[in-house]
């Protein structure tokens, strides 16, 4: 059960790791927040892929915000524990990665990186005649094939993966959709001309080129394997933009070397793939834009100052989203596991100090529950105690004065 001290005068200290992007830093302004990256008992974390330990999960941490869709370089189950609130940035970059997967598939299509490559062998000295000669020999060593008629298999149809597959439409290609935890935002978005598949299967025996989009989880880890890609015919190119554990590298290898794959492209630069002549990397480029870097920041800190002053959740991958307008200058948050009669409990406890709460909102995602409520009086140090003695309580907090203006 954690009772967090109150932020001195509502002064939030933040911790950032990595480059975040000055844009959404900017908006983290004194004397209401200290930003640096020595913090050692910060109230929210900010970061990119920064790997995050336990070690890291101070008494005081109250969220942790990834400037990112990814999220496996954080400790979830046990930020969950502490009820520490995780955020993600999902499709502040996707205009970013979808463009990098447009180049992907063309590079993939077109042997472009080879003819630069010839061009470039060229010695700098070679008579124009000679340079002609050259070119127009060399051209047909590259000759490549164009996307329009051709198939694409988005696997995951989210942030990304809709996008990705709307502008293949235009392309002029065939484009298979597989998710089977579709979204009815990702239903409305996706272009009609998207067929969706309910077997992976049958994606990837239909496509021949094939776009990763999912999230890395027990069960995406490796769900490209030996099995799935036996199903590919010959000659098919797969893209992986989403992460690089969710296929498994050795089963890439010998659909390589079989013929089945003719090209693979991954963002994540791996040991076993560096210098192979069949495979694509670039240094996780995806969301590596100006403008995917500030969105994600921008996105990141106002979801933790949202957090941090009025205790509403948006973009949480373990709590539930919860948003309430302040009606009154008293709220305080309530943290419990989804077990029967812990809110009961607390409302007694409150009817029974005379805390008039005025209004509230109780939400539950899985085995988690959160709770916001208004009320016309100051929480004594008392009360907030006997709240944290409820079983299955977590963490209390009580807020601060309502700010002048709504997160």
């Amino acid at each position: 059960m954690l009772a967090e001290p109150k932020p001195s005068a509502e002064r939030f200290q933040i911790q950032t790791f990595n480059q975040i992007a000055p844009r959404g830093l900017k908006l983290l302004t004194a004397p209401q927040y200290r930003v640096n990256k020595d913090e050692g008992s910060p109230h929210a974390i900010i970061l990119r892929s920064h790997p995050l330990t336990v070690a890291h999960l101070s008494s005081e941490l109250l969220a942790i915000a990834r400037a990112g869709a990814g999220v496996n370089n954080v400790p979830i189950a046990e930020c969950t524990e502490r009820g520490v609130v995780v955020f993600n940035t999902p499709g502040a970059n996707a205009n970013s990665v979808k463009e990098l997967v447009i180049a992907a598939l063309l590079l993939c299509a077109r042997d472009v990186i080879g003819g630069i490559e010839y061009v470039n062998s060229l010695p700098s000295v070679i008579p124009e005649g000679d340079l002609k000669q050259h070119v127009e020999e060399g051209k047909r060593l590259f000759a490549g094939r164009e996307l329009s008629g051709r198939t694409l298999g988005v696997v995951g149809l989210g942030a990304i993966g809709v996008p990705v597959a709307n502008i293949a439409c235009t392309l002029g290609m065939q484009v298979l959709g597989f998710d089977p935890f579709l979204s009815e935002t990702a239903k409305q978005n996706v272009d009609s001309r998207v067929e969706l598949v309910d077997e992976l299967k049958d994606l990837f025996a239909r496509a021949q080129f094939i776009s990763l989009h999912v999230p890395l989880s027990p069960e995406t880890h490796t769900f490209v394997n030996d099995e799935l890609l036996n199903y590919c015919h010959e000659g098919t190119c797969i893209l992986n933009f989403a992460r690089s554990e969710v296929v498994a590298p050795d089963a890439i290898l010998r659909a390589l070397d079989h013929g089945q794959l003719s090209k693979y492209f991954i963002d994540f630069p791996r040991r076993e793939f560096l210098n192979h002549p069949k495979v694509f990397t670039t240094p996780h480029l995806g969301a590596s834009t100006l403008e995917a870097e500030e969105n994600c920041a921008v996105m990141a800190v106002r979801q933790v100052q949202a957090f941090l002053v009025n205790g509403n959740i948006e973009n949480s991958v373990n709590f539930p989203a919860v948003k309430l307008e302040r009606s009154l200058d008293y709220r305080f948050t309530i943290f419990n596991w989804n077990k029967p009669g812990v809110l009961r409990e607390i409302l007694a406890i409150c009817s029974n100090a005379g805390l008039n709460i005025t209004d509230m909102i109780n939400k539950s995602r899985d085995n988690v529950a959160y709770n916001i409520l208004d009320v016309d009086s100051e929480v004594s140090d008392s009360l907030r105690a006997q709240l944290l003695s409820v079983p299955n309580v977590v963490r209390v907090r009580v807020l601060g004065r309502r700010s002048s203006h709504e997160l």
